[in-house]
């Protein structure tokens, strides 16, 4: 019984040293068995969001609208402002917010770009997690607090230089705390007022500042066929229309909306974000 034993170890052993090296003495990887499914492929590691190369100087780059001859492609920007100090009148029921109008691009299948401040996003984390999270739309930028990068910018408060920075960056901080996956590298000056100083200033941020073409004139506007006939009388291809995501700051933004959008429809547009006006204009798209 003994010699069974140690004569079936051997055996043991020697099977194994074969299957390890093989006939030829090199290790070969195991094939599957005819019919057995094969690994997946490894999935690609997903892309980075188009930017722009730096400016002059190796500034930030300022994108204001795409190539005009790429095809009849317009994007529509919503800035969901809130600044830093309006906590109490958002506590006492005035709204920054503006749900209807993003169900209203949904309804319309309107793919846009949310330029999100991060004082916003803190309000309303709810919101922002739902727009985020919706492909439709991707959210950018629009600093934390609100406040102006430039002096004298329509009154706002003012930004110190040494803060630039630490502003933008607590604006994705606060986006992703709300439960934003991927707030896009691109960033839109509060007012849309910057000067070189705030360029150099953004420029180890890595982000591309957005500004626009086409001016809704949304703002504390209460006609809305005013505001959409500022939008269809300026709207060129590669346009980037900048209009605002507030109720109590434009309140009729979401009626105006209801009207560009079958307009430009009609006009051969096709609606895009943001991000694929930037990648046309690098030869990504």
């Amino acid at each position: 019984m003994i010699t069974l034993v140690r004569r079936a170890a051997a055996l043991c052993v020697l099977g194994a040293a074969l299957a390890a090296c093989g006939t030829s003495g090199s290790a070969q990887a195991p094939r599957p068995a005819s019919g057995a499914p094969s690994a997946a492929p490894a999935k690609p590691a997903p892309s980075r969001p188009p930017t722009l190369a730096p400016g002059p100087a190796g500034l930030t780059p300022v994108f204001e609208h795409g190539p005009r001859t790429a095809g009849k492609t317009i994007a529509l920007t919503f800035d969901a402002d809130m600044t830093a100090d309006q906590g109490p009148r958002a506590a006492s029921g005035e709204r920054f917010d503006n749900p209807g109008l993003i169900s209203a691009l949904r309804r319309l299948e309107v793919p846009a770009t949310v330029f999100m401040t991060g004082r916003w996003a803190e309000e309303y984390p709810d919101e922002a997690r739902s727009i985020g999270r919706d492909p439709r739309f991707e959210i950018a930028n629009h600093s934390y607090s609100h406040y102006a990068y430039t002096d004298d910018c329509y009154g706002l408060p003012t930004v110190s230089r040494d803060r630039m920075r630490s502003d933008l960056e607590r604006a994705y901080t606060a986006f992703r705390k709300a439960g934003v996956p991927d707030a896009m590298p691109y960033f839109r000056f509060p007012g849309g007022c910057y000067d070189r100083t705030a360029l150099k200033e953004l420029t180890a941020a890595g982000v591309t500042a957005v500004q626009w073409d086409v001016v809704s004139g949304d703002a504390f506007a209460t006609d809305a066929d005013a505001v959409a006939r500022e939008v269809l009388d300026g709207a060129k291809p590669g346009s980037v229309v900048v209009m605002h995501c507030t109720r109590s700051a434009a309140p009729v933004t979401e009626e105006a909306i209801r009207t560009i959008v079958p307009a430009l429809r009609e006009r051969g547009y096709r609606f895009v974000k943001v991000s694929e006006l930037i990648g046309t204009a690098n030869g990504r798209a």
